[in-house]
């Protein structure tokens, strides 16, 4: 067992000195991926070097990520275009409090479909290089939609053309994504555009639960949704979660971001949703000085709503284009802020030490790939890429919240799981591969788990077992979606985090070889978020490749909903001054 002690000693700072090479001893840092390829590990203190890509240009550059006045950020020079610099985070005590808190990277897969890549991003598509596997899919139904959203990194109805493709198509990117190895994705969310308007949506979510995804979700921007009857059929064809546009709680917010005034339709969707039991994560996009203030109200909101609500994604702006330095650091968000504005405006969860990085929560997926000998999902994003906290919501009419972290020490649990995952799998290693029983291994979790859980502080009503079936539903999608196993062990959860997409100012190439979502493109390749969706754009690439012109595509339709939908978006995009080319 790995000494604790080490854990408490830890400075979650840039000083590390008090470990060999600066890295923690529960680190388990593999040396290289599935494909063979050689993994660079993180750096474990500031500065740290790495490679981003020239704002104007896309090629990539040589950046360091450094301290500064109590902040983080990346610099680079273009040779071309001259000298960058963006801030990565506006407190550093904050940041290095997550970015040094981790287990080691993951290995990728083992069939990449670019097998001989060379140079990241540009050999993309999924690779050898690439250090983890899916742990979110996506696949987009269609580039059109029924909004005009000056944030929409998609950016739909400025494209010109429609890219949409069909069952075939679907089902092609659905099974690239199951044929990966050694874990297939397991986990599938659509997008677009606005992907409740394709018009097999419902045959979509049937297809994608026969193939083995035993969960799905939508992101969408809720309309169709706010009628019961779509959100019945859905429900019944197998979606299980809303991935819900929710940029605040009043519509003079809704307006700035998506240029509409649609706090009634995300209303309705809450309470469709509780009527035929969907589950609703709210996913806000966050931009400094516009909506930032209402970071407490919308966690206010999933509170209200917690019988529904599960979640919430809080998703920084990404920038595209060209903006001075002057007005992308008054516009800048991350995670840091999201941190201190939670604690500012809530004060449900503490910036420094409540908050923890998304890939955190390995060594629960490594016991379990350790006792049962099958790969597990895990998730192995860098630091940069996000970070949670978990609130506990009393079910009593006051809904007093507690913070998991006021109640169970997270940390030193999970570096104690981290070493019993090490203990098992080196035991197996020792009986020739084969995996043994380990009984006794289980009972240890469970004490570890025990020994960490403080009952006098815990919320009303959450005895240990209950905390076991909530980390269980977390930790396996198909223990939260068996409605046996949610009744006897459920309580009010919400899971609170940020996921801060790239742009071309930030571009870290050492996040993009650990991003963990991941999309299924119709040219049959699989991309990391952001590649497809910001510095390569790969997704303009594709789609621009397989797609029709909005003239052709209202000829050529035979469906009549198709033209009066794209007649409507053609419009609200030239009243919101985005006219759209016509072919």
């Amino acid at each position: 067992m790995l000494n604790l002690g080490a854990e408490k000693k830890m400075k979650y700072t840039a000083d590390h000195t008090e470990f060999e090479n600066g890295r923690p001893p529960w680190v388990d840092q593999p040396t290289k991926t599935h494909s063979g390829h050689p993994i660079r590990e993180i750096p474990w203190s500031l500065p740290y070097f790495t490679q981003s890509l020239c704002p104007e240009c896309t090629k990539v550059v040589k950046a360091r990520k450094f301290a500064e006045d109590g902040k983080v950020w990346m610099d680079k020079t273009c040779k071309e275009h001259g000298y960058f610099k963006e801030l990565i985070s506006p407190d550093l005590e904050v940041y290095m409090d997550m970015f040094t808190f981790r287990f080691g990277d993951g290995q990728g897969v083992s069939n990449p479909i670019v097998p001989d890549g060379k140079r990241c991003p540009e050999d993309c598509g999924i690779c050898n290089m690439h250090h983890s596997h899916t742990a979110l899919a996506n696949v987009d139904l269609t580039n059109r939609c029924d909004m005009t959203c000056p944030v929409c990194f998609a950016n739909a109805n400025a494209a010109g053309y429609v890219c949409e493709p069909d069952l075939v198509d679907i089902r092609r990117m659905l099974q690239n994504l199951r044929d990966m190895k050694p874990v297939p994705a397991k986990v599938v969310q659509f997008a677009g555009g606005e992907p409740t308007i394709h018009p097999q949506f419902y045959k979509i979510c049937e297809m994608a639960k026969e193939m083995g995804f035993f969960h799905i979700q939508v992101a969408s921007n809720g309309k169709n949704l706010s009628n019961y009857e779509f959100a019945k059929k859905s429900k019944d064809a197998g979606l299980h979660t809303i991935y819900l546009q929710f940029d605040g709680v009043s519509d003079d917010v809704q307006f700035k971001t998506r240029a509409e005034k649609i706090m009634d339709t995300k209303r309705k969707v809450v309470e469709n949703a509780r009527k035929v039991g969907l589950k609703v994560v709210l996913v806000p996009t966050l931009v400094q000085g516009v909506n930032d203030h209402q970071v407490g109200d919308i966690v206010r909101f999933a509170i209200e709503n917690v019988d529904v609500i599960v979640g919430i994604s809080f998703q920084p702006v990404c920038f595209t284009g060209r903006i001075n330095e002057k007005n992308r650091l008054e516009k800048r968000y991350t995670m840091t802020h999201l941190a201190l504005d939670v604690e500012k405006q809530t004060g449900l969860v503490p910036a420094k030490g409540g908050w923890l990085p998304l890939g955190c929560t390995s060594p629960f997926s490594k016991l379990s790939e350790a006792l049962s000998g099958e790969p597990a999902m895990t998730i192995t994003c860098h630091p940069d890429c996000g970070n949670g906290a978990y609130l506990f919501v009393e079910p009593t009419e006051k809904k007093e919240v507690r913070s998991l972290t006021d109640f169970f020490d997270l940390r030193a649990a999970l570096v104690d799981v981290q070493a019993l995952a090490r203990e098992v799998r080196e035991k197996n290693e020792s009986n020739n591969g084969k995996t043994r029983k380990h009984l006794f291994s289980k009972a240890k979790a469970l004490n570890i788990l025990r020994r960490h859980y403080k009952a006098d502080k815990a919320p009303r009503g959450l005895t240990f077992k209950r905390l076991l079936g909530v980390l269980d539903g977390y930790a396996d999608k198909t223990v939260s979606e068996d409605s046996n196993h949610h009744s006897k062990h459920a309580y009010p959860t919400l899971f609170v985090a940020g996921m801060h997409f790239q742009d071309p100012y930030n571009y870290d190439i050492e996040r993009v070889k650990r991003c963990i979502i991941h999309y299924s493109a119709r040219d049959g390749r699989i991309y990391p978020f952001c590649t497809y969706n910001s510095g390569p754009y790969y997704r303009e690439r594709v789609e621009e490749s397989i797609s029709v012109s909005l003239g052709m595509y209202k000829n050529q339709s035979d469906l009549g909903q198709f033209p009066s939908q794209v007649n409507e978006t053609q419009a609200m995009s030239e009243r919101s001054g985005q006219a759209l080319p016509q072919s």
